[in-house]
């Protein structure tokens, strides 16, 4: 059956959702007694369940035409879009695109069709916030995406698409390949609307040729009527075609009381059209067919740029979850089974042979091997992973086979949770967006009231060029430029640290690095590699070393610190009524006995002698002690490496001006070691996290701009007060979480590219700015005093568009790092 139906058509549409079958695809879904096709698995799964729920009448409104173009201001939904929208109330649909925040409260990330400049943004965000029971929506216009949350007992997430629905836009749920279908199919449409304006462009520019020779040295009246019968016919599909995303936009706008550059461009263009087919029909007066089209033409290819660079910066996020592979390999009893990596849950065994793609985020159960990393970090040089050690996924064997252990699925993955974060600093606007974003919606007020005095004055002056110096005012003057200085700068940047080892999660990071006048470091796990190991055992009671350690590692086992990581080896049990003092050390009870094990003043504290690092067996490397009610049992001496590239890093920073002090908790002889080598003369150590917390804050009332880097549950308090605060990428998940950036690959360095490209980030916005308003500036007059064709204000127009995304672009590459010798 599945071959005679390919054969009988030439080329198949999906019964679903209306795409082309590809050639060689035999996918079918049993809809009402017959089998339809469809394009992929996932059409078919979707209309397998519409079929089983009994909701096969949705399918009737979507025979002949599967496109549904929303425009419901007002009005209820079709049931068959109501039915489709309540499948997404379906928990199983929910997974790969929802994540559950609290008990009540969710997040979903959507993909919006139809978006077209920042108004819609602003109308959409508006819109949906007032629904009730939604706690946020933000939307992101670089890559079209919303982030929605929702208390699930007051608004079900059909409700929220059904909202989208009603003012005109499309939600789909974010994933990859359907955003990539999205994207391509944005890109048609784009490029089909380009194509026919400016093929239209060119033949009414000829015929305009002939129009302009005539006025000079005459020309017949039946010929000139013909070229502009013939103008007007040629020109009627690019107004009805090509401009049509102008008018649509001109008027949600317009019906949200919301300004946008779309207004005047319509006006503009609306208004041309009309007076040339009156003009035509009347045979009195100019035509501006060619300015029609050519003002079209020109903003669509500004448009189709921009939207270029908009969908690479999308791709980016895609291409960190389509690393996901399509299969895994489960393993249960003892057998190996194929299956979808989607259909894989938390506690599944997997095997994952050399050179395959880890499915998920797991803990390995069984083998050794290293694991490349680079796509998620990149750092190049594969990671070595053995026996309890966690993976992510998405990253590749490479040597010997390793079995898994699911830990996370979906949407809680690591690789979807940096997209999140990703998404979450390009929703973020700073505060030289959002005034643009304001600029520009009274710069637009500005330019009609300005549109409407020239024409009275024009009137008046000339009546017959009234008209056409309107249009060139309401042309040479559309804030395209204004409106793109900025979040193609932004987006462009972000995107580059992030593909080199850097995650901004916030949208201010860039414009508060590039001002920062101090760095603060933390130390272990930050200045230095954080992967400590016990250098000896110094006993001070009659306990062997073995116990000593086993009761050391028992409590450190409950503790994500690196410190922890040096006793890992000597585990065999774990204590219980455990106490984490942060910054200090730890106490539990290990065979009902309790124990304290950290810093000398709160172990002694314990037993009720007290000690300090004096009391030491010596000041060589990092020494804790371990006590239980009674005695000291233990000294355990612990040494770190300095992280690699650290010295010259800081060296860099300090010649670009910036302070360097370190903050930590420790009061070890390793702080004044770590700081002699590194040559860091500010030292704070010994500080607790609320200590640290207060340090910063005094910095920042003496008017520092200060960025802390650090790596633990103890900086959480000072990573979320600093004005930026970064995580290393070996951090805890709430260090990251509270952090504005994420330095995934560990490396030092890329703070270094993160300031240099930061200041460039600003000097680029600062410029585009800059060249927009100067633009507007030098045009506004000329075309307002009759020195601009509106074919000329077309072009300059675009041309400042383009010139705009063109420098935002040179953000795409890191600054070189001049090293210090």
């Amino acid at each position: 059956m599945n071959s005679s139906l390919n054969s009988q058509h030439s080329l198949v549409k999906c019964f679903h959702c209306g795409q082309d079958v590809p050639k060689g695809v035999q996918f079918v879904a049993n809809i009402k007694g017959t089998a339809q096709p469809m394009c992929c698995p996932g059409c078919k799964a979707v209309a397998e369940t519409i079929v089983s729920s009994g909701l096969e009448h949705y399918y009737k409104y979507r025979q002949g035409d599967s496109t549904f173009t929303p425009d419901l201001s007002g009005t209820e939904l079709p049931s068959a879009i109501q039915d489709e929208l309540k499948l997404y109330d379906n928990a199983s649909i929910q997974q790969n695109f929802v994540i559950t925040l609290e008990d009540d409260i969710k997040e979903a990330t959507l993909v919006i069709e139809g978006i077209t400049c920042a108004a819609c943004v602003w109308l959409l965000e508006h819109h949906l916030v007032k629904q009730t029971g939604i706690e946020q929506a933000s939307v992101n216009l670089t890559n079209h995406r919303a982030r929605i949350r929702w208390h699930d007992s007051e608004i079900t997430l059909s409700s929220i698409m059904a909202a989208i629905y009603h003012i005109g836009y499309q939600g789909h749920p974010y994933h990859p390949d359907k955003e990539e279908q999205l994207l391509e199919l944005e890109k048609k449409r784009a490029f089909r609307r380009l194509g026919l304006a400016g093929l239209a462009m060119m033949q009414i520019m000829m015929m305009s040729i002939a129009l302009y020779a005539g006025a000079l040295q005459g020309i017949e009246d039946k010929i000139e009527v013909f070229i502009r019968w013939t103008s007007l016919i040629i020109a009627t599909p690019v107004l009805l075609y090509s401009a049509r995303p102008f008018f649509t936009a001109a008027l949600r706008d317009i019906r949200a009381r919301h300004l946008s550059m779309d207004v005047p461009v319509s006006i503009a263009i609306g208004g041309a059209y009309l007076a040339s087919a009156w003009a035509t029909y009347t045979q009195s007066g100019e035509v501006y067919f060619d300015s029609v089209t050519m003002f079209t033409f020109f903003l669509l290819i500004g448009r189709y740029l921009e939207m270029q660079a908009r969908h690479r910066t999308g791709r980016a996020g895609n291409a960190l979850l389509n690393l996901i592979p399509d299969s895994a390999i489960k393993l249960a009893n003892g057998q190996e089974i194929l299956i979808p990596a989607n259909d894989l849950s938390i506690d599944d065994v997997v095997l994952v042979k050399p050179g395959h793609t880890i499915p998920a985020d797991g803990i390995i159960v069984a083998g050794y091997s290293s694991v490349d990393e680079s796509a998620l970090t990149g750092e190049y040089l594969p990671i070595n992973k053995t026996l309890g050690d966690h993976v992510v996924g998405g990253t590749i064997n490479v040597e010997n086979p390793l079995q898994l252990q699911i830990t996370e699925v979906g949407a809680g993955t690591k690789l979807s949770a940096i997209v999140r974060l990703l998404d979450r600093a390009q929703e973020e606007k700073p505060a030289v967006a959002k005034i643009a974003d304001k600029v520009a919606s009274y710069f637009v007020a500005a330019v009609l009231l300005t549109a409407v005095i020239v024409s009275l004055i024009w009137w008046n002056i000339d009546p017959q060029n009234a008209f056409w110096i309107t249009l060139s005012v309401l042309v040479v003057t559309c804030p395209c430029a204004l409106s793109l200085a900025t979040p193609t700068a932004l987006t462009a940047a972000t995107g580059t640290l992030r593909q080199h080892g850097l995650l901004i999660t916030r949208g201010h990071v860039l414009e508060s690095l590039a001002t920062a006048t101090h760095i603060v470091f933390d130390k272990t796990g930050t200045l230095t590699e954080g992967n400590l190991s016990l250098k000896r055992t110094h006993l001070c009671s009659n306990t062997d070393a073995q116990t000593v350690l086993e009761i050391a590692a028992a409590l450190e086992a409950h503790s994500e610190h690196p410190i922890a990581k040096a006793f890992r080896k000597y585990q065999l049990q774990t204590a219980d009524s455990m106490n984490a003092e942060l910054g200090q050390g730890l106490e539990g009870n290990v065979d009902n006995i309790v124990y304290r094990i950290g810093k000398p003043e709160f172990a002694s504290a314990l037993c009720q002698q007290k000690l300090t690092y004096d009391d030491a067996p010596d000041h060589n490397g990092q020494w804790l002690l371990l006590c239980n009610s009674e005695t000291p049992l233990a000294w355990f001496c612990l040494n770190d490496q300095i992280r690699k590239g650290t010295q010259q890093t800081l060296a860099i920073l300090q010649r670009l001006g910036l302070k360097i002090q370190m903050l930590t908790g420790d009061n070890s002889a390793a702080v004044q070691d770590v700081a002699d080598e590194l040559h860091i003369d500010q030292v704070v150590a010994n500080a607790s996290p609320k200590e640290k917390l207060a340090y910063i804050q005094k910095l920042q009332k003496q008017g520092a701009k200060v960025v802390m880097i650090g790596d633990g549950i103890n900086d959480i308090p000072v990573l979320a007060g600093a004005q930026t605060s970064i995580a290393m990428g070996s951090a805890t998940d709430l260090a990251k979480t509270n952090a504005d950036a994420v330095l995934i690959s560990s490396e030092i360095e890329r703070l270094t590219d993160a300031i240099l490209l930061s200041r460039k980030t600003q000097y680029i916005i600062r410029q585009n700015l800059s060249w927009a308003l100067l633009y507007n500036l030098i045009a506004l007059p000329l075309a307002a005093m009759g020195f601009i064709a509106p074919y000329m204000a077309a072009i300059g127009m675009s041309v400042s568009s383009l010139i705009v995304v063109g420098n935002a672009l040179r953000l795409t590459k890191l600054v070189r790092r001049n090293p210090v010798k």
